[in-house]
């Protein structure tokens, strides 16, 4: 079972200038602990540690720490950055009170979704937390698109990011800091103090389990991994790869820049009409999303369960019941939670209902599978 979990990596590369991969500050970390280490976004990075498949079941069973430190973080500031960042994202930043976070595409002219980014509401501004591999083209595209009286700042090179995962997280983070997240929801981050180092402290997750993420200055990355995995060890705590980030997000049904949404794709599209604001003040793209949404979406991302044997990869064609094509796999894996192969992918809108029953060309033989609703896992 563990050749059927494969790792979809994202194809563009951030090379440094001689050509070599970038390291994060916790790379000899990982290097010690036996990792795989693999070229993703142009970072060397753990794609896993001791398999696929235990780290994906200890996230789900226990807690796992994931170091994130290749994540873009760009802050933005001055009495320009609401009116900045609400022109650049579709979802609307004025309704952020601080220290609450919001979910948004970064979208071009034709609606294209740029990149999925978080927005922080900070004390100062504005942080905006963005994919790897869109980092250099993400700065480009919002530095070319300030509004007056904005400073844009990158602080990706400043900045490590361990996330902490699972349902063993909270009383984890709890015993790190000695405080308590009670009061901390969903979405919203406060600033802690570790070894006299302010952190950053936010709730969000990618893997469908309650998680942190910690954001602290380079020089702290080594004590905080150390740590979270010596007071994680009651916990039943173990480091944890892409590869499993990767399963459990699917599983989660988040979509996956590069594979299940891009610059070919529009938020109502992928299904993220929720965080599009048509009703607020233009913003880049919203001509091109009203014309969309009024004319209706030729194509919808889907979320399928197989239920026939065969595993469905990216790019596979998948079909109606009459063979004809429509549309192509974006994220596939056999779930480790659940034991049956699941996936996302795109078809025409006419069969995207739930219950929709379909096809999916699995190399040389067609297989069954069924459109649900919601995520894969209750």
């Amino acid at each position: 079972m563990e050749k059927e979990v494969v790792f979809d990596r994202q194809r563009t590369k951030k090379m440094k200038g001689d050509g070599q991969l970038k390291q994060t500050p916790l790379t000899a970390r990982h290097r010690a602990l036996g990792a795989k280490m693999v070229d993703y976004a142009g970072f060397e990075m753990p794609v896993q540690y001791v398999g696929v498949l235990e780290e994906h079941n200890t996230v789900r069973t226990k807690v796992g720490i994931f170091d994130l430190t290749h994540m873009g973080e760009f802050e933005l500031t001055g009495p320009g950055a609401l009116d900045t960042v609400n022109h650049v994202t579709t979802n609307d930043a004025s309704v952020l009170k601080e220290g609450e976070i919001q979910y948004s595409p970064l979208t071009n002219e034709e609606g294209g979704i740029i990149d999925d980014i978080l927005v922080y509401r900070t004390a100062d501004g504005f942080l905006l937390v963005v994919n790897a591999a869109n980092a250099a083209k993400d700065y480009a595209w919002i530095e070319a698109n300030l509004k007056p009286g904005t400073d844009l700042r990158d602080l990706s090179d400043e900045l490590t990011l361990i996330a902490v995962q699972g349902p063993q997280s909270a009383p984890l983070v709890e015993e790190i800091f000695g405080i308590s997240l009670a009061e901390l929801k969903n979405y919203t981050f406060i600033e802690v103090t570790y070894e006299g180092t302010k952190v950053l402290l936010s709730r969000t997750g990618y893997t469908g389990e309650d998680g942190f993420e910690l954001y602290f200055p380079n020089a702290l990355a080594d004590t905080m991994w150390d740590e979270c995995l010596q007071k994680g060890e009651k916990y039943g705590v173990e480091p944890i790869g892409l590869g499993a980030r990767d399963s459990l997000r699917l599983e989660a049904r988040m979509p996956l820049y590069g594979n299940d949404i891009g610059e070919d794709t529009t938020p109502l599209e992928a299904g993220l009409t929720r965080f599009v604001k048509l009703d607020k003040a233009s913003f880049i793209g919203k001509d091109a999303l009203q014309k969309q949404k009024d004319e209706g979406v030729k194509r919808r991302l889907v979320a399928f369960v197989v239920t026939e044997k065969g595993i469905p990869r990216q790019g596979y064609p998948l079909l109606n019941l009459e063979g004809e094509e429509i549309g192509a796999v974006t994220s596939g894996t056999h779930s480790p939670t659940l034991d049956y192969p699941i996936g996302m992918g795109y078809v025409d809108v006419a069969y995207a209902k739930p219950e929709t029953e379909i096809q999916i060309q699995v190399r040389k033989k067609l297989v069954r599978a069924k459109i649900i609703k919601g995520r894969f896992l209750a």
